[in-house]
């Protein structure tokens, strides 16, 4: 039985009953009573744990994305009247699922007669249905919901521990350079005892326990991190979306409602949220940068084969690569520090230096948003004024060319990483995921083969045209599209970031995205591709272009 405390004055005519007719709503999932619930107009609130919604828009939208309400018996309702028409509602919930949670509600009484919709309100939206008695309508202003605490997020981690793997670090020695961080290890990562998953549970039944952690995953425990667990990726890493047909998509942590960017999505939203301070994933097309760029993180893709990939399950070698997340720059040094260090994670050749001269080619804002396109050309005006030479002018060549041929290459040799175990396991993957892997499969041998041709003639030209400089440009090509985007949305997105990304795919270059520019989406990465093997020198000068502009 709901008990019902009056915290302070007698409680309003009609407040209650608008309480409860909310919650009858919200059972059904009815969405035109749950909108009529709430104020109209572009100053309603509504915050959770994945953020907060401002104006009736963004939560009716919100709403509208739910396949079913939450289950759950109110059980105390305690009520703080301000006003005759001012009060705040604060109730326990029961969910169904178990637990306990806390609703925190603003409900303001309109004038009597007063429309439900008004100014503010959707497009289209209905007359008011609620009960005009002649003394006004309740409506919720704000909303605070508190869900009960979760054992772990599974669009995020598919295992998780306290921590799942302890520090191999000497204790008797001081303190190595990441002493105290933990790890979101991206699930393409051998880690000892726990089996490989590549975000896909058919596959994931299959494997045994990893004998041995990955390089990458060894040298952050040598360094004094602990892996707090294994994060979800996109299906074998094939997408830069976030989506998982199994899992679910990982929240974004900054932008309420849109996706996380993938592939290294589990890892990206691991960081942003605060449950980890390292993503450990991969770069083949933008995987690190995308969800980089989404959630306002750092990022690097490293230079291809600097950073040993053994013990990790493979996309398209050519392209794939070791990378890493954090939320400043700071630890993003120490960490590609750390790795770079280690004979064992990281190749031969040591690290160079790069001055920080910078080149741009404005026609690669043609395929991006007009907000993202404004926000990039004022952080390149800006320059001179931080201290900074301006950037020449380029011309890269026919990126979407450039574009089809990554394209091709990758396709083809995901198909020879994966295809008999797709052909043996039809239905597995998600529609849009198994397409890209078909294709590949229609790649022919001869077809392939001048690809790869022409592809190194285009490294070549690259390298000719960039000269040694840092080419600037943004990390992807929007912020984070929404959740509800349409499967067609998401692939036009995922094509015009890819004409970006896949620059330093086919370079091999190194590739920083730093969180500098904000549009009114969300944030939106720049990224500083560098000459090979200025890995380093890369994130301190993107560290030193954040000092400069914020100042």
């Amino acid at each position: 039985m709901t008990t019902i405390t009056s915290l302070q004055g007698e409680l309003p005519d009609g407040l209650i009953p608008a309480f409860d007719a909310y919650e009858t709503a919200l059972k059904s999932n009815d969405q035109q009573a749950l909108g009529e619930a709430f104020e109209p107009g572009a100053e309603t609130l509504r915050a959770d744990g994945g953020g907060l919604l401002v104006g009736h828009d963004a939560i009716s939208a919100f709403r509208g994305r739910r396949s079913q309400a939450p289950q759950r018996e109110i059980v105390q309702v305690h009520v703080r009247v301000i006003d005759a028409d001012t009060a705040v509602i604060v109730s326990v919930n029961a969910p169904k699922a178990g637990g306990r949670g806390v609703v925190t509600q603003l409900w303001r009484r309109s004038a009597a007669g007063a429309d439900a919709v008004g100014a503010g309100a959707p497009a289209g939206a209905p007359a008011d249905t609620a009960t005009d008695d002649g003394t006004g309508v309740w409506r919720i202003a704000t909303a605070q919901v508190q869900a009960p605490t979760p054992v772990f997020d599974t669009r995020i981690w598919r295992v998780v521990g306290a921590p799942l793997i302890e520090t191999t670090a000497d204790p008797s020695s001081p303190p190595g350079p990441l002493a105290g961080e933990t790890v979101a290890v991206k699930d393409l990562f051998a880690v000892a005892g726990v089996r490989i998953g590549a975000g896909v549970p058919a596959y994931l039944d299959e494997q045994v326990d990893s004998e041995f952690h990955s390089p990458a995953v060894q040298v952050l425990l040598d360094a004094g991190a602990s892996v707090l667990g294994i994060a979800q990726t996109d299906e074998f890493a094939y997408s830069i979306a976030g989506r998982n047909s199994s899992y679910g998509t990982p929240p974004n942590a900054v932008v309420p409602g849109a996706i996380s960017g993938g592939s290294s999505s589990g890892p990206a939203s691991a960081v942003a949220l605060g449950h980890a301070s390292i993503g450990l994933g991969t770069d083949t097309g933008g995987s690190i940068r995308v969800p980089a760029s989404y959630q306002g993180l750092w990022g690097l893709r490293t230079t291809h084969n600097a950073i040993r990939r053994t013990d990790l399950l493979p996309l398209a070698p050519t392209f794939d690569t070791v990378g890493w997340l954090t939320r400043d720059a700071d630890l993003l040094a120490r960490v590609a520090s750390a790795s770079f260090e280690s004979v064992a994670a990281r190749s031969s050749a040591v690290q160079r230096e790069v001055d920080p001269s910078f080149v741009v080619d404005r026609r690669l804002s043609a395929s991006v948003s007009p907000d993202v396109r404004d926000a990039f050309g004022s952080l390149v005006d800006a320059l001179p004024a931080a201290g900074f030479e301006a950037p020449a002018e380029v011309a890269l060549g026919d990126i979407a060319h450039l574009y089809e041929l990554f394209r091709i290459v990758q396709a083809a040799e995901a198909w020879a990483s994966h295809g008999d175990w797709i052909t043996g396991h039809p239905g597995s993957l998600a529609p849009d995921v198994e397409a890209r892997f078909l294709f590949g499969r229609s790649v022919d041998a001869a077809h392939e083969a001048d690809a790869r041709a022409e592809l190194a003639a285009q490294r070549d030209h690259l390298d000719r045209v960039l000269d040694g400089r840092i080419l600037l440009l943004p990390s992807a090509s929007s912020s984070a599209p929404l959740l509800s985007s349409t499967p067609a949305e998401i692939d036009v997105v995922r094509s015009q970031t890819l004409g970006l990304t896949c620059i330093a795919g086919v370079g091999g270059y190194p590739a920083v995205s730093a969180p500098l520019m904000t549009v009114p989406g969300g944030p939106v990465g720049l990224c500083l591709v560098g000459p090979r093997r200025t890995d380093l020198a890369l994130i301190g000068i993107a560290s030193s272009l954040e000092v400069a502009l914020r100042s």
